[in-house]
């Protein structure tokens, strides 16, 4: 398995976890375990309670309250509050008329098998060893995604994705999380000039990036030290002011952003009050963004 894989397996066994051991979710993804195979979800779990030494010294009890506490304070926090938000952001949308939903750097992304859309076309972009990977485990080759196997350090994904069935006159709603971190801004802004042509006015995108930050907070200081030690440094932080001056430059326009602050007020403050012995909030130094190309 390569190294993006083991990372998007990760967050894959994130969202299992929280989705197995909690009926009060932040995010709720029944498919994410079906993804897995056993072996992999204990293979995770007994790797991640075995390092409790590295994330926690001080924690002094069993293995599985190891495990859960890594979950909730390390792992879980970033996968499920940026899910939360683009999920919501895009029920929203296709509540507006928005036919297409572009999921960049999908990886084990579920929600194709979960979603209630009929009018929804869902198209799922990464590299093509990720996407056989992804079909081998759901046996899915077609019915519910559209696949793009593509690079999108290259230009050629726009060719791949409009000899699809996409229709580049339909609004569509396009999500990039988690892929700001591994490119430099250079390489980001050249993404997102991409989806603007890609795309018609009134299209949206949802992504997540880091704040350049010395008080980024433990969780993302240790995300970033997992991510260096999987192969994939993270290469650029960007300012809020930047961001949207980035949008602007690329033709999008800010509809929302918020800080940890803001995530764990609108996704997690529910789930907090409903589980106090699991509180979890969004991780420090990381900002979250919808933004609407101009029309």
């Amino acid at each position: 398995m390569s190294e993006k894989n083991m990372t998007a397996l990760v967050s894959c066994f994130a969202r299992a976890y929280h989705y197995r051991n909690n009926e009060m979710r932040v995010f709720a993804d029944d498919y994410a375990e079906k993804l897995m195979t056993q072996q992999e979800y204990d293979a995770v779990a007994g790797n991640m309670s075995g390092g409790i030494s590295y994330f926690n010294p001080d924690f002094k009890e069993n293995a599985e309250e190891a495990l859960r506490w890594i979950v909730d304070n390390q792992l879980s926090p970033s996968v499920l509050g940026r899910s939360a938000f683009c999920e919501k952001k895009l029920a929203d949308a296709v509540k507006e008329g928005c036919g297409q939903y572009l999921i960049f750097a999908a990886g084990y992304d579920t929600f194709a098998y979960r979603n209630d859309y009929d009018s929804l076309k869902v198209f799922e972009l990464d590299l093509p060893d990720m996407i056989d990977d992804k079909v081998s485990r759901t046996g899915d080759a077609g019915n519910r995604a559209i696949y793009i196997p593509c690079d999108l350090s290259s230009p050629s994904w726009q060719d791949k994705l409009m000899q699809s069935a996409y229709d580049a006159a339909e609004i569509s709603f396009c999500s990039l999380l988690g892929i700001s971190y591994y490119l430099t801004g250079a390489q980001f802004e050249a993404l997102l000039r991409g989806v603007s042509s890609a795309v018609c006015p009134g299209s949206m995108i949802c992504f997540d990036y880091p704040y350049p930050t010395c008080d980024a907070g433990e969780e993302s200081a240790r995300n970033e030290e997992m991510a260096a030690a999987a192969g994939e440094q993270m290469k650029a932080k960007y300012s809020r002011s930047e961001v949207e001056m980035l949008l602007n430059r690329v033709g999008f326009e800010v509809m929302e952003h918020l800080d940890d602050d803001g995530m764990t007020e609108n996704y997690f403050d529910e789930y907090n009050e409903a589980v106090p012995e699991h509180q979890m909030k969004a991780p420090a130094g990381v900002g979250y963004c919808l933004a609407v190309l101009k029309r």
